[in-house]
């Protein structure tokens, strides 16, 4: 039976002929994104900018749609809706409203008239500034330990300079992601930075693919030049890459048109992600090896045959 090669096998694309336009256009585009972030700022969910949230329990199995079209002629602003548990089960997240405690038992007493009379409110809750700043907080910490680990396994399981390659994609990932956000002025939450923390993992297990590729060559292609190696490398890897990133496309993308409006950011966010963890590990961690100026004498093992082999 002869097998179907989606990518052709032997590829000797020159990926890091342009790398230096690569990483001026990577280095423009995340200052550019820092600047979108210091200036506009993110659209914060109800997780960062505080709110209500009801806990409700409907008589039949929920409808989310019909839920929100009531919630949505209330004027309560941005209104997000969370099945969760039994499907009679819904997590109601409703924006901060104007005029402190009176304001938002305004708004509880209009939800509760709005909804069918059969519902049952099991938790009703305020998050105040306090605990969204405190939410804040926590994402960023979290995203900074997630890098530092990363960091420090690269290093471990590597050398400095394939962890120095791999923390400066990751951060060029992380960086993109919320420049994009900025610009699109999508809602920014905790799913969001769930998407963020999965990107880098998706993102980081390419670019050790890559580099396991290219230490490989390095110890069997010792007198090449490091671009070739690098190359090589990269081309060994695409077949891998491509269909990788093909099928998690797929997925995400089924997920964003018809998983419903509560893990659309989280689908966006992924997608977003997956394009650019995957050119990140060919055009940044990469290309990085050259301006380190790493070496095959620093991947090398102890060998009995000081011959290197040679490509014919």
């Amino acid at each position: 039976m002869k097998l179907i090669n989606f990518v052709p096998t032997g590829t000797k694309i020159r990926f890091l002929a342009i790398r230096k336009v690569a990483i001026l256009a990577s280095l423009f585009l995340c200052i550019g994104s820092g600047v979108l972030f210091l200036t506009k700022g993110l659209n914060y969910g109800i997780d960062f900018r505080g709110g209500i949230l009801l806990e409700v329990r409907t008589a039949d199995t929920a409808n989310l749609a019909n839920i929100r079209s009531k919630l949505n002629t209330l004027g309560l602003g941005e209104v997000e809706l969370q099945r969760f548990g039994n499907d009679t089960d819904v997590l109601i997240r409703i924006e901060a409203q104007p005029g402190g405690e009176k304001g938002q038992n305004a708004a509880v007493s209009k939800v509760k008239n709005t909804l069918d009379s059969s519902v049952k409110y099991r938790r009703t809750e305020f998050v105040g500034p306090k605990v969204s700043g405190e939410l804040i907080e926590a994402g960023v910490t979290a995203v900074i330990l997630a890098l530092i680990a990363m960091l420090m396994y690269i290093w471990f399981r590597f050398e400095w300079q394939f962890g120095v390659g791999a923390v400066a994609a990751l951060g060029h990932d992380v960086i993109m992601t919320i420049g994009v956000f900025s610009l699109l002025g999508l809602e920014f939450n905790l799913s969001t930075v769930a998407a963020i923390l999965t990107i880098a993992g998706y993102s980081i297990n390419d670019t050790v693919v890559v580099y396991d590729r290219v230490r490989e060559n390095l110890r069997k292609y010792k007198v090449r030049p490091l671009e070739d190696v690098l190359n090589m490398s990269l081309n060994d890897t695409l077949s891998r890459t491509l269909l990788t990133s093909v099928t998690t496309l797929i997925a995400l993308l089924i997920l964003y048109f018809y998983g419903g409006e509560v893990i659309k950011g989280f689908s966006f966010a992924m997608i977003w992600g997956v394009l650019v963890g995957t050119y990140s590990s060919i055009y940044v961690a990469t290309p990085l090896l050259v301006h380190m100026n790493l070496r095959a004498s620093a991947v090398a093992l102890p060998d009995k045959d000081d011959n290197a082999a040679e490509m014919p």
